[in-house]
């Protein structure tokens, strides 16, 4: 696996949050640069040792608007 995908999203709370697409790696962050930390460690968690882990992680960002007519 060379490349792993994240949708991320802003909460509704406050932050964003972050869902691997494929594998079951979730987590939180209060900003944007915590978030990150907080994917690589997810990441780094997930996968055994000697687990082939993925070399790049892709953020996808999402972002809901509504817009009256």
């Amino acid at each position: 696996m060379s490349e792993l995908i994240f949708m991320v999203e802003e909460d509704l709370e406050g932050g964003y949050s972050a869902s691997a697409l494929g594998h079951g790696i979730h987590t939180q962050g209060e900003t944007v640069e915590e978030l990150k930390a907080m994917i690589r460690e997810a990441v780094l968690c997930f996968f055994d040792e000697g687990e082939e882990r993925p070399a790049v992680v892709r953020l996808h960002y999402v972002r809901d608007e509504l817009m009256a007519l």
